[in-house]
């Protein structure tokens, strides 16, 4: 599903975030990316999902070299992805069933399919009672269920996250990761980046530990090395 092949990202400022980072990811798997504040968690996240391009190295997603995917062709590649941030990016001038349905709308989705697909969405994070809600008035962990929501709403191949536990207590923090691991056993790769090593050890999932940009831990049953 994800293989990086060699990849080094530096930014204009000269700041190298990953350097000579080669790793597996198979389909089907569920995985967590660990490591300090500006280990690489984030640029690496990002490089899958195409916000950042990396400055040597090939990437592939199911098979497709992103190197080669031109800028107008990202969307296309996008519609395969969900991402959940630590900051759910909701549109609080609009209700919940609308945030969620948004990645639906711009794909121009009739409004029938719209409906049954956001309702479904709604239904797997436990919110489906919240569909009229303004996001003000929910809970941060409300919040985030909603975020994930969106992300899946499209039925994505792979779910990318980032801190999306940052800002939750642990209870919430664990009925998070157990609604990943639903998607999971469902089929879908899931990917998530979190400093929360306690949770991790709990969920029971592998993990592989970055630190200036490097791998220096590789508990993933996958070949992930700096060679």
């Amino acid at each position: 599903m994800i293989h990086f092949d060699n990849i080094c990202k530096r930014y204009p400022s000269g700041y190298d975030a990953l350097n000579r980072i080669n790793l597996r990811l198979h389909k089907g798997q569920m995985a967590f990316l660990t490591g300090h504040s500006g280990a690489g968690k984030s640029t690496l996240l990002k490089l899958i999902a195409m916000i950042e391009r990396p400055t040597r190295g090939q990437i592939f997603l199911d098979g497709v070299n992103l190197n080669n995917i031109s800028n107008r062709k990202i969307p296309y590649i996008r519609r395969n992805i969900g991402i959940i941030f630590q900051n759910h990016h909701l549109l609080y001038d609009r209700p919940v069933f609308d945030n969620v349905a948004m990645p639906l709308i711009i794909q121009g989705y009739r409004r029938q399919e719209i409906r049954k697909r956001v309702r479904a969405a709604l239904n797997q994070v436990g919110l489906l009672s919240k569909e009229k809600s303004d996001p003000i008035t929910l809970s941060g962990g409300e919040q985030q269920r909603v975020g994930i929501a969106r992300a899946i709403i499209h039925k994505p191949l792979l779910l990318l996250a980032d801190e999306p536990t940052g800002n939750l207590d642990p209870e919430l923090s664990l009925e998070i990761m157990q609604l990943f691991a639903r998607f999971n056993q469902v089929g879908t790769t899931v990917l998530i980046a979190s400093h929360d090593l306690d949770l991790i050890k709990h969920t029971g999932f592998p993990s592989i530990s970055l630190q200036d940009g490097q791998v220096a831990h590789n508990g993933l049953p996958f070949t992930v090395s700096n060679n």
